[in-house]
């Protein structure tokens, strides 16, 4: 197949997509309606960022006997989030005087589906008290499903923020990320700033799924049709650096006179910054997706020109608390989402550092 013929199929199989996407974003609660819809839950939600962002006070109730955690990540990525997740998440419980045992397992995003899933049984064979996990695809909602009708094992969802809807008061014991709507019209905004309005633009999707979705089509919408900005072409990657380095390529032979590549995670970003810096086009923007390690030291080098960095230890915090006040037998909110901060090229390393003190307080133990 040649090049256009692959540029015409791939534009198609994403137009074909943009309906059904729309569907299945329409299937969630976001972050913000959630709480508005159950101000309850709002209120546990801001007592309980208080706990996030304080030091930690150990927990009130005996814990002799140890809580079992199986954690199923999709930790290999040349982003840091997934492991200084966990290393946040286990310095925190032991500040907390929570005896714990804990088995992990770390795949490729969009691959290992059968270790993924041998994994998953383990950890329900073995009556795993608390299970944490992600929801990216159809696949990983119908084993959530599973899980929620046919097992006690509690469910920990990470790096989602919305509550799907049809599981009405069946809900996983707790969702906990940073809002991928939130960071994303961040990135909108600041654009929409440096960018003259009609400029054309090119977004490289995650793999197919619900973070592309967020991720992505959230980004689309409030620039194309709120911004007035031109939207030349999309596709999706396969969620690793060198297929956004190779996808970048086949994309500026179809629109080489875009200025603005918006990426949809750090991987694909960094794969895309390294096509631009070959290809000398340092006329074109592009942004990272969460502000890890990785994303900063491109940004110190100029190859990229902005991320949204997640407070990145909140997370990993806030699922010791949220065990903590189960164990303590308080409610816990449904859903948490940590905070954000915009860092561009111009920033200065003062306000970074800064920003990597408390972002990174325990991963960088």
């Amino acid at each position: 197949m040649n090049l256009t013929k692959k540029v015409l199929v791939a534009v198609t199989i994403l137009c074909s997509s943009l309906s059904v996407n729309a569907k299945q974003i329409s299937s969630y609660w976001s972050y913000q309606s959630y709480l508005e819809e159950f101000p309850h839950q709002e209120l546990l939600t801001q007592a309980f960022d208080e706990v996030v962002r304080s030091e930690s006070v150990p927990i009130s109730t005996a814990n002799d006997d140890s809580v079992t955690i199986s954690v199923v990540y999709p930790g290999e990525q040349v982003s840091d989030y997934w492991r200084r997740n966990i290393k946040a998440f286990e310095l925190r419980l032991k500040e907390l005087n929570i005896n714990y045992e804990l088995v992990q397992v770390f795949t490729r995003p969009n691959a290992d589906t059968r270790q993924q899933s041998i994994s998953l049984n383990n950890a329900l064979n073995n009556n795993t008290d608390y299970l944490i996990f992600t929801l990216d695809t159809s696949r990983h909602k119908k084993f959530i499903e599973h899980v929620l009708h046919t097992s006690k094992t509690k469910l920990i969802l990470q790096n989602i923020t919305t509550p799907v809807k049809g599981w009405k008061d069946k809900q996983p014991f707790f969702y906990v990320g940073f809002d991928h709507e939130t960071g994303t019209l961040a990135l909108a905004e600041y654009f929409k700033s440096v960018l003259p309005q009609s400029s054309e633009y090119s977004v490289l999707y995650f793999s197919q799924g619900y973070i592309s979705d967020l991720r992505g089509d959230t980004f689309i919408n409030e620039m194309s049709s709120k911004g007035g900005y031109t939207l030349n072409s999309s596709f999706y990657t396969k969620a690793t650096k060198f297929s956004g380095y190779t996808t970048t390529k086949l994309m500026l032979e179809k629109d080489p006179g875009i200025k603005l590549l918006y990426a949809c995670s750090t991987d694909v970003a960094l794969g895309a910054a390294d096509a631009l810096k070959e290809l000398g086009r340092t006329d074109i923007k592009i942004n990272g997706w969460g502000g890890g390690s990785a994303e900063l030291k491109a940004i110190e080098k100029g190859e990229l020109n902005v991320t949204v960095m997640r407070m990145n230890d909140d997370t990993g915090v806030a699922m010791a608390e949220a065990i903590k006040w189960d164990l303590e037998g308080k409610a816990t909110p449904t859903v948490y989402s940590g905070s954000f901060e915009l860092v561009t090229s111009e920033d200065s390393q003062d306000k970074v550092e800064r920003l990597k003190q408390y972002a990174f307080r325990y991963s960088d133990r």
